[in-house]
C-alpha cells in the first residue's frame, strides 16, 4: 500500500467522523452557517500551519492557474459542501449512504474524460464491492421522508460529489506541482469570500444570523470544532494528496469507505445498531478495498 492509498483511506476516516458531528449540528445549524464556520476554523488552522512550517503564503502561479483554482473553491467547497450538509439535513444518515454511492463512478467518469484514465478490471471488482457494500449496508427509510425531501436531499448529494469531483482533479496538475497545504489554504480562504458574499447578497439584514451562527452559538462549539479540525482540515488535506499521487478513481474507491466508517462510528459513538444488513455491507465493502489495495 503506497501513500496515496493511506492518504485516501485517512480522508475517508477523517471524513466519516466529521460526518458524525455535522449531522448533530445540522439540527440547530443552517447549511450556509455550518459550511462558513468549518471552512473558517479550516482556513485559519492551514494558514497557521503554513506558517508554522516555514512555508511561503503566496505562491508565484500563472494567472489562469489562480482562476482555476478559484473556481475550484467556489464550486468545489462554497457550493459542494453546503449543498451535502443540506442533503443531510432532508435524508439523514442511510438515505445519504445510497446517494453517496455516485461518488465514487462519479468521479471515475470525471477522470476519465479530464485524463484519459481507466481503472483495470480488478480495481472496478474492488469498486464494484465497495459500492454494494454502501448499498446494502443502508437502511432506507424513505417513507419517514417527504417526497419532496427525498428527491432533493438525493438531487443535492449526487450533485455535490459530481462537483467536487470536477473542482478537485481541474487543479490537479497543481496540486501535484506544489504543496498541498498551500492549496488546501487558498482553496479555503476563497470559499469563506465566496459564502461571505453569498450571504450578504442573500440575506443582506441578516447576515449575523444567517451566517454567523456557528461563531455566536459557544454552546454548540464542542460539535462545531471537532467537524471543522476533521474535515476542511484533516480530511481535505489527505484528499487532496490521495488524489495527488493516486488515479481519480482508485482515490474514489478508498474515499467511499468514509460511509462504510459512518456505520462502525455511528454504533460506537451513537450508539445505533449495528445490524446484520450493516455488517454484510461493511464486509462487502472491506472486501472491494482489500482488492484494490492488492493491485
Amino acid at each position: 500500500m503506497n501513500p496515496g492509498d493511506m492518504f485516501a483511506i485517512g480522508s475517508a476516516l477523517c471524513n466519516s467522523m466529521a460526518v458524525i458531528f455535522m449531522r448533530l449540528a445540522g439540527h440547530q445549524i443552517p447549511p450556509v452557517s455550518l459550511n462558513f464556520f468549518r471552512v473558517c476554523i479550516g482556513c485559519a488552522l492551514t494558514l497557521a500551519t503554513l506558517w508554522l512550517l516555514g512555508e511561503p503564503f503566496f505562491i508565484e502561479l500563472a494567472p489562469g492557474d489562480y482562476l482555476r483554482l478559484v473556481i475550484s473553491a467556489v464550486i468545489g467547497i462554497a457550493i459542494a459542501d453546503t449543498m451535502i450538509a443540506a442533503s443531510l439535513n432532508r435524508l439523514g444518515a442511510s438515505l445519504q449512504a445510497l446517494a453517496n454511492c455516485v461518488y465514487t463512478p462519479a468521479i471515475s467518469l470525471v477522470g476519465f474524460i479530464m485524463y484519459g484514465e481507466v481503472l483495470n478490471a480488478w480495481e472496478i471488482m474492488g469498486g464494484l464491492l465497495v459500492m454494494s457494500g454502501v448499498f446494502v449496508g443502508a437502511v432506507m427509510r424513505a417513507e419517514d421522508r417527504s417526497s419532496r425531501d427525498l428527491w432533493v436531499g438525493i438531487l443535492l448529494a449526487a450533485g455535490a460529489h459530481v462537483t467536487m469531483g470536477v473542482a478537485i482533479l481541474m487543479v490537479r496538475d497543481i496540486y501535484r506541482e506544489i504543496s498541498v497545504l498551500w492549496v488546501s489554504s487558498f482553496r479555503l480562504s476563497i470559499a469563506a469570500l465566496a459564502l461571505f458574499v453569498f450571504a450578504k447578497i442573500r440575506f443582506p439584514n441578516a447576515v449575523r444570523s444567517e451566517l454567523l451562527l456557528g461563531f455566536l452559538r459557544p454552546d454548540m462549539w464542542r460539535t462545531l470544532i471537532p467537524m471543522a479540525i476533521l474535515g476542511p482540515y484533516l480530511a481535505m488535506l489527505c484528499w487532496i494528496s490521495g488524489f495527488k499521487y493516486l488515479e481519480a478513481g482508485r482515490a474514489a474507491i478508498y474515499n467511499q469507505l468514509a460511509t462504510v466508517f459512518i456505520v462502525l462510528l455511528a454504533y460506537f459513538v451513537l450508539g445505533e445498531k449495528l445490524t446484520q444488513r450493516k455488517m454484510v455491507g461493511v464486509i462487502l465493502a472491506i472486501i472491494g478495498a482489500s482488492i484494490v489495495a492488492s493491485q
